[in-house]
């Protein structure tokens, strides 16, 4: 391998070619000029080898709007790190000018007033032109999927997946790992994986009885593109069982297996591969931990964590490329391969205007027929929102907000709780809320709305173990998504203390009382990885919330005290 000295020198001056935002010249347009497809898609082929990288699609079809995160916190070493910079912050760190198409792209403030200047973004058919304009120049790139396809809105749900594998399949990627595809129930999961045109990649992914590789999803593959042999290594995301309900798969494991990493590495290696990329849906964090830790991975294609970032960020001699979410991003990597080893690379992050760039007729056809069923359930208007509705952020986004509004009402109980999960567009402020726009952002198979007792104490416990996931230092232990939301009730936390002194000042918000720890309070919630979990589905419930509305107005939120950031 090259220094790591001369892989900065070489990998970073390649990566300057595209501009020092890494998205090229259009990053610094005001919002006044317009903007081209041939400018987005500007890219002058390097090396001999490209690598396509989508991931966190969510199922996302057509077009959306998605706010990026006001606060995404780092702990530990990550602290104050790529990607936990939010803002005006990370618009100073890569040199992006206020009001461009990239400040629109890559942070959230002004979110509304730029939407209303660039549109939306994202579309699979505009995807699609983007990926047959690299392939165009670069013949034989990989396109590789990093997984959260195969879940996220209403066609989806209803169709068990099969809307997004028909329209994937058009694009032919050649390799995808996985997440909440196996929430479809491994069942469902095994039958279009025997039927996939491509790759599908886990080496993380073990029988639970025999513990050892599940046959069906294979470790690696390997390519020759560009006279150069490549091995794509997939990683599945690791707590499966945790984050989601085990029973849905119970024979299959997961886990980090790092070890096993390094084993198939040494294998892949030792078997000619001169470039080794990582497909991972391990979140952004534990990626540049294992990269610290498994030696001998070129590339690292991130997912999970739903993190979009102009540059790769090194790590010794691997560099991690962040691709975002929704179908908002396509990352271009053309890297430079010569005996054995990379020698430098050039990135790009395209970010997918779906005003600017061209559909693609063909897969926008495939696109209206998985639709064409259900066009009346999709488009039937519920409410109208006077504020902009968002899901990302550590602690709250306003769509969570309202639907812990509508669990306190509608299943009439002291506080509610929504996962903190980071899949689901945003809507601006004046927009119909039509039935699809609620599914976006609660289509799960596990999405039934609970009503419980529970304890003062026991919300405490709850608070603290969903804190420990996203804030414990060793990223290896971050298990989770985002915060849990919490509706109906205040706190305080520290998220610089260690598990179980973080969660205080918890507050009963319509009396202003402390949690009493032996109290017993209602408690309504929803995705519950509990097996026979009953109640309505939170899509109802949101949607009975909503009509009574009328119009929605959410408050700004200031429930939650964040101190040790």
């Amino acid at each position: 391998m090259i220094s790591r000295r001369d892989f900065l020198q070489v990998g970073m001056a390649a990566s300057a070619l595209v501009g020092a935002s890494g998205f090229g010249n259009w990053g610094r347009l005001a919002a006044q000029q317009a903007l081209t497809q041939d400018q987005l898609l500007e890219f002058e082929t390097f090396g001999n080898v490209s690598l396509i990288h989508v991931t966190d699609i969510h199922a996302q079809l057509k077009p959306i709007y998605f706010r990026e995160p006001q606060i995404n916190l780092g702990v530990g070493a990550a602290k104050g790190q790529m990607p936990h910079v939010t803002g005006a912050d990370f618009r100073r760190a890569y040199g992006i000018a206020d009001g461009s198409p990239s400040h629109y792209a890559l942070t959230y403030n002004d979110f509304t007033a730029l939407a209303g200047t660039y549109g939306r973004v994202g579309g699979l058919d505009r995807v699609a032109t983007v990926v047959n304009q690299i392939r165009a120049a670069r013949p034989d790139a990989l396109l590789l999927d990093g997984g959260d396809t195969w879940h996220g809105s209403y066609t989806c749900y209803h169709t068990e997946g099969q809307d997004m594998v028909n329209v994937m399949n058009a694009l032919k990627p050649d390799a995808m790992t996985f997440h909440w595809e196996f929430t479809l129930g491994s069942d469902r999961v095994n039958e279009i994986v025997e039927g996939l045109p491509f790759a599908a990649l886990g080496q993380n992914i073990f029988d639970a009885e025999w513990d050892e590789p599940a046959e069906l999803f294979k470790p690696y593959k390997m390519f020759e593109r560009g006279g150069v042999k490549i091995a794509v290594i997939g990683q599945a995301f690791p707590y499966m069982p945790i984050a989601n309900p085990g029973w849905m798969f119970p024979e299959y494991s997961f886990g980090i297996r790092d070890e096993h990493m390094q084993s198939v590495v040494d294998e892949v290696r030792a078997a000619g591969a001169e470039l080794v990329v990582c497909l991972s849906h391990n979140g952004f964090d534990v990626d540049k931990k294992m990269a610290g830790v498994v030696t001998g991975i070129d590339v690292i294609l991130s997912g999970h964590t739903h993190d979009a970032l102009p540059e790769p960020v090194l790590v010794g001699e691997t560099i991690i490329i962040a691709s975002g979410s929704n179908g908002k991003f396509v990352s271009r990597v053309d890297l430079d391969v010569r005996d054995g080893r990379m020698m430098g690379f050039k990135h790009k992050l395209i970010p997918i205007f779906s005003d600017v760039i061209e559909p693609d007729k063909e897969v926008a056809a495939l696109i209206d027929v998985q639709r064409a069923p259900y066009a009346d359930q999709l488009s039937e208007v519920i409410g109208q929102t006077d504020s902009l509705l968002y899901r990302r952020g550590n602690f709250n986004g306003s769509w969570d907000d309202l639907i812990c509004d509508a669990l306190l009402s509608e299943r009439e109980a002291d506080i509610a709780m929504s996962p903190g999960v980071r899949w689901g567009p945003s809507i601006l402020p004046g927009q119909d809320i039509t039935r699809e726009d609620i599914w976006n952002v609660t289509s799960m198979s596990y999405g039934k709305a609970y009503r419980t007792e529970m304890t003062g104490e026991f919300i405490h416990v709850i608070l603290e173990d969903v804190a420990d996931n996203l804030f414990n230092t060793d990223p290896y232990y971050q298990q989770g998504g985002d915060m849990v939301r919490i509706g109906g009730m205040g706190y305080r936390i520290d998220v610089s203390k260690k598990q179980g002194e973080r969660i205080s000042e918890m507050t009963l918000l319509k009396s202003g009382e402390l949690i009493d720890p032996a109290k017993t309070y209602q408690v309504a919630g929803w995705a519950s990885v509990n097996e026979g979990t009953e109640g309505p589905q939170i899509w109802d419930v949101v949607e009975s919330h909503i009509r009574k509305q009328g119009r929605v107005t959410v408050a700004p939120n200031n429930s939650v005290t964040v101190v040790g950031a």
